[in-house]
């Protein structure tokens, strides 16, 4: 029954999208819904996209090996992100009236920021999807008992999230997330309420986690383990808001205030609800102590199975029927999400300037043809990747961190900012994060911070040594 009731999941969500893509009319249906989602469906895909397989899976894990101080990248350092982004960032975004981010570097830099800073950023959500795709074929594989492998159900949950995407883009994205979010909602919430209850209840579950630290929430030690625990933050706080999927969301409102509104009401349900299955792990541990085994698994993505482990263990068929649909909410909402973003930048941002002529048609057909192609480029990513999808999240903001974040924000706020400042804090932020991390990765400072500091200092000279040049010709004109 558990089987057949995620295969009927499965097609629903499948009819979902494919309906949806009835409204693609054009590319900017495609890529952004029209700009007319209202604010229920605009905060929906921001909880939905935000919401993936680690907050399920990894995070929980995260919590019950090392506390709270052990999630300060996601969920404290991710809902910072869109409450950063809704009140300094939605309203710029949606005013310029662009398809993608890539489009603000060229308008504000020119066309080399838009290829490096596109192509940077397409590739950041490799691990992002891979993340969600691993996740998706974790699920069936536990389900079938490893009649199906891990590897098998990752190429699977590829062709699945394909299936309902390719035809409806965003369109398709907003509407399976608005059913999605209700089911996460609504099967975690009853399960906590049912394991919790089977625990002993909240204030047991509460008191075993304060009994055995797991409300720590600052770092112990020196320098380099505070140096470490601020990179983790900014890294998702800072470092994800260069992102295409949260500019998708944003310019997909129907007006400036339901993006600004969507955004933050996205983030705060985000922030309040990731806490319910971290929850429903704690009174897990409690029921069945021996499922602690699994945090310290050699292979660090064995450590996921815990909570699917739990669920299938210990609770009766209509909990596993509401978990297992509440988690394959999760991980298709964001995988769907996770996939269109770097379509829509390689398409527009990469693609289409080399062909200048290209019709709407043809656009629509070409962001389909690289829909298929990341989507199989993040199959191999994720088949050969080791990490937990924790990780793989982290490092995908890494990546944004170094190279984008400065040359966007600069550009919004910044009136002195050029094309020198924006390409030498790309290139400065990159280099000097790869050099530390192949160097120096072991010392105080962590590497994301160095690239982060390299950035800054590279905007910084760009924007100051174009301007004093002249000023050292003219003085020595006499001369």
């Amino acid at each position: 029954m558990l089987i057949a009731s995620v295969v009927l999941y499965l097609l629903v969500t499948i009819a979902i999208g494919l309906w949806a893509a009835m409204r693609v009319k054009n590319s900017k249906d495609y890529v952004v819904a029209g700009r007319s989602l209202p604010l229920y469906m605009n905060t929906a895909t921001v909880f939905a996209t935000w919401f993936g397989a680690e907050s399920v899976l990894s995070v929980s894990v995260e919590f019950s090996k090392n506390g709270l101080g052990g999630i300060i990248a996601d969920p404290f350092g991710s809902s910072v992100c869109l409450v950063i982004v809704a009140l300094l960032f939605a309203r710029a975004f949606y005013r310029m009236d662009l398809l993608t981010i890539g489009d603000f570097y060229r308008k504000r830099y020119g066309r080399s920021m838009e290829l490096g800073t596109s192509v940077i950023i397409a590739i950041s959500y490799l691990g992002w999807t891979a993340a969600q795709l691993t996740a998706l074929g974790l699920v069936f594989s536990t389900l079938t008992n490893g009649a199906i492998s891990l590897e098998t159900g990752i190429v699977i949950s590829g062709v699945v999230v394909l299936a309902y995407t390719i035809w409806g883009g965003m369109w398709s994205v907003a509407m399976t997330d608005l059913f999605q979010s209700v089911m996460i909602i609504v099967g975690l919430g009853v399960i906590a309420w049912f394991v919790g209850d089977m625990a002993g209840g909240p204030g047991t579950i509460i008191a075993a986690a304060a009994e055995a630290s797991k409300f720590e929430f600052w770092p112990k030690g020196g320098t380099k383990e505070w140096l470490a625990f601020v990179t983790a933050f900014l890294t998702l706080a800072i470092g994800s808001i260069p992102q295409q999927d949260i500019f998708q969301r944003v310019t997909s409102a129907k007006n400036e205030r339901t993006a600004i509104a969507g955004s933050l009401l996205g983030g705060v349900v985000y922030f309040g609800f990731v806490f319910v299955p971290i929850y429903i792990v704690v009174a897990g541990l409690l029921i069945d102590p021996s499922l602690g085994a699994l945090l310290s698994a050699q292979d660090a993505r064995e450590t996921q199975r815990l909570l699917p482990a739990f669920i299938l263990g210990h609770t009766p068929m209509w909990i596993q029927v509401l978990f297992f649909g509440a988690l394959l909410s999760a991980i298709l909402s964001t995988a769907s999400g996770a996939i269109i973003a770097p379509t829509s930048l390689c398409t527009e941002n990469i693609i289409r300037p080399l062909y200048p002529n290209m019709s709407d048609r043809q656009f629509l057909l070409t962001l389909r043809v690289v829909l298929v192609s990341f989507t199989c480029a993040a199959l191999v990513f994720a088949l050969r990747s080791k990490q937990t999808m924790y990780d793989m999240v982290q490092n995908a903001y890494t990546v944004t961190l170094v190279a984008a974040l400065v040359p966007l924000a600069a550009g919004i706020f910044w009136k002195r900012a050029n094309n020198a400042g924006a390409i030498l804090s790309a290139v400065f932020g990159l280099v000097g994060w790869l050099i530390a991390a192949f160097i120096a990765a072991d010392t105080a400072v962590p590497p994301t911070l160095v690239g982060f500091a390299f950035s800054i200092l590279g905007m910084v000279l760009g924007a100051i040594v174009p301007r004093a040049a002249p000023q050292v010709h003219r003085h020595s004109a006499p001369r």
